[in-house]
């Protein structure tokens, strides 16, 4: 990162500059204007809800482009690694800069199975919910709680401790989540496989019971790690600004994934894939599809279809490309293409990709419309939808809070506000008789 000039700041054109402001330029993306010293030199804050057009901060962990579609991991592709590298590796990448050699992913890929199983005790904690909690309900409360079983390994400013913060949440997280759904479907917890893959010993966790085991099918497992590459990270979004704002005061990295955790529930971000299958069954039926698109394509209608166009995407989302692939892999392995859903599915996915309104507007199906197609296939209950999601952000999160802590510049988190209450004001020395 360089200074690279000036921008000179004037008010209502006057003669004089209120103040210099460094403009810095990064290895790829728009430059960005440098306001730390705006207050001091000017008596002025920069207004810009939402942070739309605000670094919060320096990080080299992922990189997007919307415009062109691109998003890369540590500098390389997504479809790259999702071709090419399992989720294990891209967690090693994403965490340490580089992909493993072969000694490298073995030691790592060891120390996450060693470290899935969780304190038995923490068992307790899902006596506390009702059976019919939400799981992302469930999941905030248990996450919340490892701090208080791992302890030992807290001191933020340790390398080593951080490190291992990073090794039991990647590992304990997916555990922690089959036990979510056991627990909601009254079903007795299973504890981890350490001879099966991770993605394997989730989905075994996931399905499998006492008195009947799963066998994981491997197109199956590859579309599900593929799942969880995809969501990986996705640089500053709402919920890895909140990990990260949280960190900012030195909370411990278990309150802080949690506090993500807390941000993804929300419908606007992780919930959208869960969305995408209440809509179609909404629809219902195929017969009533141009009714709906019809609805979408009026303005005056508050209908929305969900799966469809990106905030971030102004072109195809490249993750969703990778995803219509795993859909049709998975669709074809079941037999599944009959189903009604699935119908629907597919049949909405046609329109999208050849009605020009659909074209014109670029609302093209996004990842979250074929994952959550994918995940219902793999017979992951809506409900769990976002609690997946968070399986797979992570590594991501716990990457920018551990580069956050790494970094010399970063100070708590402070957003200034444009005050629009009332001025200073006295209170009446009659108020009581008012």
């Amino acid at each position: 990162m360089t200074h690279q000039r000036s921008l000179t700041l004037n008010e209502n054109d006057a003669a004089q500059p209120l103040c210099d402001l460094p403009v810095l330029s990064g290895t790829t993306g728009p430059n960005v204007i440098d306001v730390q010293a705006l207050y001091k030199e000017t008596g002025m804050f920069t207004y810009d809800p939402g942070f739309n057009s605000t670094a919060s901060c320096r990080s080299t962990i992922t990189f997007i482009d919307g415009e062109e579609g691109i998003l890369l991991y540590r500098g390389y592709p997504i479809e790259q690694l999702a071709e090419q590298c399992n989720f294990l590796e891209v967690c090693y990448l994403i965490l340490k800069g580089n992909l493993p050699n072969k000694d490298e992913i073995n030691t790592f890929q060891n120390n996450i199975t060693m470290h899935t199983m969780v304190h038995d005790q923490l068992t307790n904690f899902f006596k506390g919910f009702r059976r019919d909690a939400h799981p992302m309900a469930i999941m905030v409360g248990v996450v919340g709680a490892l701090s208080a079983f791992y302890h030992d390994a807290l001191d933020i400013r340790s390398k080593k401790d951080r490190e291992m913060c990073a090794i039991r949440l990647i590992a304990k997280v997916p555990t922690i989540v089959a036990m979510c759904h056991k627990y909601s479907t009254g079903m007795p917890f299973m504890y981890p496989d350490n001879k099966l893959s991770y993605v394997e010993n989730f989905l075994r966790m996931m399905h499998a019971t006492p008195c009947d085991d799963y066998l994981p099918n491997p197109i199956l497992v590859r579309a599900l790690d593929r799942i969880l590459i995809l969501h990986a990270d996705h640089e500053q979004n709402a919920s890895t600004s909140t990990v990260r704002l949280a960190g900012s005061s030195g909370a411990n990295p278990f309150a802080c994934i949690t506090a993500g955790i807390a941000c993804l529930w929300g419908a606007a971000h992780g919930g959208a894939n869960e969305a995408v299958l209440n809509m179609l069954e909404d629809i219902g039926d195929v017969s009533k599809i141009p009714e709906y698109i019809k609805r979408a394509k009026d303005k005056n209608d508050p209908f929305r279809l969900m799966g469809f166009g990106h905030r971030v995407y102004k072109n195809h989302d490249p993750r969703a490309k990778l995803m219509r692939q795993t859909c049709h892999e998975v669709l074809n392995e079941l037999g599944l293409h009959d189903i009604k859903l699935f119908e629907l599915a597919l049949e909405l996915e046609r329109i999208a990709l050849e009605d020009e309104y659909f074209i014109e507007k670029k609302l093209y199906p996004n990842v979250d419309f074929y994952s959550g197609i994918v995940l219902h296939a793999l017979g992951i209950p809506t409900n769990m939808f976002t609690a997946m999601f968070a399986m797979g952000r992570t590594v991501g999160w716990i990457a920018h809070w551990d580069e956050m802590i790494s970094d010399p510049e970063q100070k708590i988190g402070r957003p200034r506000q444009l005050y629009t209450g009332a001025a200073r004001r006295d209170v009446p020395d009659n108020h009581h008789q008012a």
